[in-house]
């Protein structure tokens, strides 16, 4: 990688600037690559956010804007590292990165692994990626220019025998998720390589499977198309979906298969992780409901909202068994209880009233309020309409939850409990 002193001055001085300015700009200086130097400036500025490590760490090179865009960001790839490491199966491994595309998941995974191959079939990519290892320090790995699944075949064996205790073969995978006109997707059969064509390949020749998938995924369903039709002979892999969500944004769906555990027909795992809140499950049973005679008091009542990727996973009722909490109705996912519990992974709120949509009523539960944030459940108006409705203004320490109980319109007024840690 050939790259001018001049060039590396030009980002230095720049790499601040706007770079759709600097294009319009240009560059007189013959030594200058610009198209380098904007793709550098632009990646610098994006890995500020997404991968602080390596906006920390001198001589880092970026790839181009698509490929910053795809890459894990450094927080759910540090996440991924640590499933390895709390694992304890893994550390006399070698993991087999097949999609490494910029090497970010690749490099906070392969440290904890005994040596760790990424294989990455864009020549560019791949060179760019071996560079940033040197630069991070990584010193177990090995850079492969080819094909992930042409590897996969030709050199990773076949399993002979397999150890119930020790895992020795991990493979990772982020299949592409746009098509050949470049549009996104995000069902299994539409990804580049299709794990439904090597799924039996796969679970052949590794121990463990990680493979990184949209969040707009239907989990249930990708598990239910991953897991059918294995040869007889095969023993039915342990299953865990992990969803991975930052700041209560839902970011990665990660489905992990095992065969060297022999755990046939083990349920389902499913991990939801928020930040450092994370909540997991063997099962979703059905949610208790508050009924008619379940009183619901505003002087000692409290509410509960989970996190994006409890939503995500659908499990409302383990929610409730686990912790002891009623959901006030099926469609509205919101949980009410007469104490705090601070381990509830999502947003903690303190009910101060609870008001009908009568308007004497409302004029008069709401007359010292001019300024809320208005959430609405299972309920006939937007949370715009209600606003007006009600003329307030947006935001503030107010917080409005409009729902539906037994066919009853309520709004519970409430204040966030700010000392959670699982906001």
């Amino acid at each position: 990688m050939n790259i001018t002193d001049e060039t590396v001055d030009f980002i230095r001085l720049h790499r601040l600037d706007d770079v759709r300015q600097l294009a319009l700009k240009g560059n007189r200086n013959p030594k200058v690559d610009l198209s380098f130097a904007l793709d550098q400036i632009q990646g610098w500025q994006t890995a500020r956010k997404k991968l602080p490590t390596w906006a920390t760490t001198e001589g880092v090179v970026y790839p181009p804007h698509l490929n910053m865009e795809q890459c894990s960001s450094e927080a759910t790839a540090r996440y991924k590292g640590r499933y390895f490491s709390l694992s304890g199966l893994c550390h006399q491994a070698t993991l087999f990165d097949l999609t490494g595309g910029f090497g970010v998941d690749f490099s906070l995974m392969s440290g904890y692994f005994a040596h760790a191959v990424y294989v990455e079939r864009n020549p560019e990519l791949a060179e760019v990626a071996t560079y940033n290892f040197r630069m991070l320090g990584l010193h177990n790995v090995e850079s492969v220019n080819a094909d992930g699944v042409d590897y996969l075949l030709q050199h990773i064996p076949l399993k002979s025998s397999r150890n119930d205790d020790v895992a020795d073969t991990v493979v990772y995978l982020d299949p592409a998720r746009r098509n050949t006109t470049g549009q996104k997707v995000f069902r299994i059969e539409d990804c580049t390589p299709c794990l439904l064509a090597i799924r039996n390949d796969l679970l052949q020749r590794a121990d463990v499977v990680m493979i990184k998938f949209s969040p707009m995924l239907d989990w249930h369903e990708a598990v239910r198309q991953l897991l059918s039709d294995l040869p007889t002979e095969a023993c039915l892999p342990s299953c865990e979906v992990h969803i991975i969500s930052v700041k209560n944004e839902c970011k990665e769906l990660l489905i992990i298969l095992a065969t060297h555990r022999q755990h046939c027909k083990r349920p389902t795992k499913i991990v939801c992780v928020n930040d450092n809140s994370i909540f997991e499950t063997d099962d979703t049973p059905t949610a208790p409901l508050l009924t008619e005679d379940d009183a619901f008091s505003e002087s000692s009542c409290y509410l509960f909202v989970p996190n994006a990727s409890v939503m995500k996973a659908g499990v409302f009722g383990q929610l409730s068994k686990t912790l002891g909490i009623t959901m006030l109705d099926h469609d509205s996912h919101i949980y009410i209880s007469s104490h705090d519990l601070p381990a509830f992974p999502g947003r903690r709120f303190k009910v101060n009233d609870i008001a009908t949509m009568n308007k004497r009523e409302l004029h008069q539960k709401l007359r010292d309020i001019t300024q809320a944030n208005v959430s609405v459940r299972n309920f006939p108006l937007t949370a715009e309409e209600l606003r007006k409705r009600l003329k307030l203004k947006d935001g503030g320490q107010t917080y409005l939850f409009a729902t539906t109980f037994k066919g009853r319109h309520l709004i519970f007024i409430a204040t966030a409990n700010l000392t959670s840690a699982n906001n």
